[in-house]
Parts: structure tokens; C-alpha cells; sequence
């Protein structure tokens, strides 16, 4: 039973670091904007921000084999992302703030590749739903942050309420420990199939970094003013219970259909979630968009990159993750031009952004073929030093084989 424990710690430390240490902004924005004067623009700035730390510590990770394993660092990132949660009330200005965010989307990527790549070689010839319910850990922050933001009902209490309990998840992980060295197999890129495939599923995962990430900025800041006060909350704890089961939900799904395929579902899915959060507003269709949102995000991360693994073609999980997340950064300002007219257009043209995705998986699964050719190619383990990172937002993860 020692696996169970491993994820357990996973999904702990994700919860503290992704749940609740980067996702805990979206529950809070709004109190910030009734309490602190942020403007939409300023809060498309944090977002921003954060975004754009998220992508450094992701890089740090790809290109630092011995970072991207260090179990030291690990914890030392989650005590600077606790550190820069309960600072938030303390900032004077909006410099400070994004100073913050920024720190938060460093530290929250270096614990995450860090904690996968742990979880998955600890994992090493376990069925895949394992892993999926570790990953799950980042739905049952969100589904925290959610909670506490009802809870306090005030924007500094709310910072500081967050900080303690990515504290107390943070220490409940505190004993993950790395796992002994393993090199992973070697492999061929001979046989990569053309590169208009390939192209085709960064295409589409690019617009999902930007479309996913203008959702899950604005979603609880779309609700309409008039509607319960209980709503905005209630909409981002829909969210993360609809994360926890869905990575192994499509992990399990991908037995039996192609990526491709199940991709452009996921997406056609989220964007139907999405778009009903801002168009029809109310409570039945916020809290719909949620669990249509929260119940793919993940998914659409798992299954992308995992068909990246399949095509054989190099660094395919490095270039996919990159322009994930450029995506996130340019989603916030994608939408700045539009968000003088309130948060619900911004998620249209989320929505919109997402079904393209959709589409350019679907043109995929036309080139590929049937459903049982699996992109002409069995799954094959990682490439010589690097682990997929199965998880939203995210890096990629480098184990250094014992020869580095």
C-alpha cells in the first residue's frame, strides 16, 4: 500500500500549491473588486503575473534535471508560496501584488513538476488512474479555496485563511521523499509520423492554455451582481469537485478510444461549459459551466500530452507545455479589450478560443485515422531524462537518469 501513500502526499502538496496557492485568486477576485478597488484590467494584470511566473519555474524545471527532482526545493517553494499568500493583504499597491502573484506562479510550478515527477516514479508500472487521483489533489484545493473564500467573506481574511491552509496541507506532505534513481527508456524518434500532426495538437493545446485560462480567471467574477451571494463561491467549489475524479476519468476512457478523439470531446465539452456561464448567466447554468469546466480541464492536459508521448516526436512534451503556457499569458490579454464591458464576453470569447481547439483536434483525429490505430503508434515510455507532467498548467518534468 505504499503507492497509496504517495499519492496521498501528491495530491496534498498539489492541493496546497495549485488548488489553493494559485487557484485560490479567482474565488477572491471578486471580494477584492467590491473591497479593495481592483479594476478588471488590474485584475487581468495579477492574473498575468502570475502566469508569467508559472512559466519561469516550468522552465527552470525543463532545463534543471536535479531541480526538477529535488524533494529540498520542493518544500522550500512551498514556503515561499505560503510566505507570499499571507503577504497579500500586507502589499500597498498593485506593483507589490503582481510581485506576489508572480513569486505564487514560480513557486506553484517548481512544487508541481517536482511532486509529479516524484509521484510518477514512484508510480513506475502502476495503472494509470493512480496518478490521476493524485492529480485530482489540485481539484480538492480548488474545492478548499472555495469553501474558505464562503466562509471569511473578506479579501484579507480570505489571503491569510489561504496561506494556513496550504500550511496544513503542505505539512501533511511533508515527508514525500524522492524516490531512488531510474533511468528511463530511450526513445526513438525513427518513426515519427509528419510533423503536420504534431503541429495540429500544439495548435490545439496552445489555444487551450488560452481559452482554459480566461475561465478559470473570470468564471466566479462572471456571476451577475444580482444573483445570491452564495453563488460565486458555490460556482468555484462545482469546479474543484468536478476536478478531483476527471483525471482518472479520461485516463480511464483512453483505454478504449483514441487521444485525438477524446480530446476534441473534452474540449467540445468545455467550451459548451464555458459559453453557458456567460451567456445565459443564472444560477443553474453557473453552476453547469462549472462542472463541465472543472470536470475536462485536467483531462484535456492528460490526454494532450499523453498523445504527445505517442507521436515519438522530440521534446513533444517540452514544446506542448510551452505553448500551454504562453497560452495562459496571453489569455488575460487577449481578452483585456473586452472586459470594459463586465467579465461574462470575456468568457465568450474563451469559449470561442476553445472550440477552435476543438476543431484542430478534430482535423487531428481525421489525419489519424480510426480510433484503434492510436496515432499510428503504441504509447511509449518517456524520452532519456524527462517524465510527462500530467497535470494542468504545467511543466515538464525531468528525471536524470543515473549517467547525468
Amino acid at each position: 500500500m505504499q503507492h497509496h501513500a504517495h499519492v496521498a502526499r501528491t495530491a496534498a502538496v498539489l492541493a496546497a500549491a495549485m488548488g489553493v496557492g494559485r487557484f485560490v485568486y479567482t474565488p477572491i477576485l471578486p471580494l477584492m473588486t467590491a473591497q479593495a478597488g481592483v479594476t478588471a484590467h488590474t485584475a487581468a494584470g495579477l492574473a498575468t503575473a502570475n502566469y508569467a511566473g508559472y512559466l519561469a519555474g516550468a522552465l527552470v524545471g525543463t532545463f534543471s534535471p536535479r531541480l526538477a527532482r529535488s524533494v529540498s526545493l520542493c518544500r522550500a517553494s512551498l514556503i515561499a508560496l505560503i510566505a507570499g499568500l499571507a503577504a497579500m493583504p500586507l502589499a500597498t499597491g498593485v506593483t507589490e501584488w503582481m510581485l506576489l502573484r508572480g513569486l505564487a506562479g514560480v513557486a506553484s510550478a517548481l512544487v508541481f513538476v517536482i511532486a509529479v515527477n516524484t509521484m510518477l516514479e514512484h508510480l513506475h508500472d502502476r495503472p494509470a488512474h493512480l496518478a490521476g487521483w493524485g492529480l485530482g489533489g489540485v481539484g480538492a484545493g480548488i474545492a478548499l479555496s472555495a469553501v474558505l473564500v464562503l466562509a471569511l467573506d473578506d479579501w484579507k481574511l480570505a489571503w491569510w485563511g489561504a496561506a494556513a491552509v496550504a500550511a496544513v496541507l503542505g505539512a501533511a506532505a511533508w515527508t514525500m521523499v524522492s524516490p531512488a534513481d531510474t533511468a528511463t527508456a530511450d526513445g526513438s524518434a525513427a518513426h515519427r509520423p509528419p510533423h503536420g500532426v504534431f503541429t495540429l495538437l500544439l495548435l490545439s493545446y496552445t489555444l487551450e492554455g488560452i481559452g482554459y485560462i480566461i475561465a478559470g480567471t473570470f468564471l466566479v467574477a462572471a456571476v451577475p451582481d444580482d444573483a445570491p451571494g452564495w453563488l460565486g463561491g458555490g460556482v468555484w467549489l462545482a469546479v474543484g469537485l468536478a476536478t478531483v475524479p476527471s483525471a482518472a476519468l479520461w485516463a480511464a476512457l483512453s483505454a478504449k478510444w483514441s487521444h485525438p478523439a477524446l480530446l476534441a470531446a473534452a474540449l467540445c465539452v468545455q467550451a459548451g461549459g464555458i459559453a453557458a456561464a456567460g451567456l445565459l448567466g443564472g444560477v443553474t447554468a453557473a453552476l453547469a459551466g462549472a462542472v463541465l469546466f472543472g470536470g475536462t480541464f485536467v483531462g484535456v492536459s492528460t490526454l494532450a500530452l499523453a498523445a504527445g508521448r505517442v507521436l515519438r516526436y522530440p521534446r513533444a512534451v517540452a514544446l506542448l507545455t510551452a505553448g500551454y503556457s504562453a497560452g495562459q499569458i496571453l489569455g488575460p490579454v487577449a481578452v483585456a479589450p473586452v472586459l470594459h464591458h463586465g467579465f461574462r464576453p470575456a468568457l465568450l470569447v474563451g469559449a470561442m478560443v476553445v472550440l477552435a481547439a476543438a476543431v484542430a483536434a478534430g482535423v487531428m483525429r481525421i489525419v489519424v485515422g480510426q480510433p484503434h490505430r492510436r496515432l499510428g503508434q503504441p504509447e511509449i515510455t518517456d524520452t532519456t531524462g524527462e517524465f510527462v507532467d500530467h497535470g494542468v498548467h504545467h511543466g515538464v518534468g525531468l528525471a536524470t537518469p543515473p549517467h547525468q
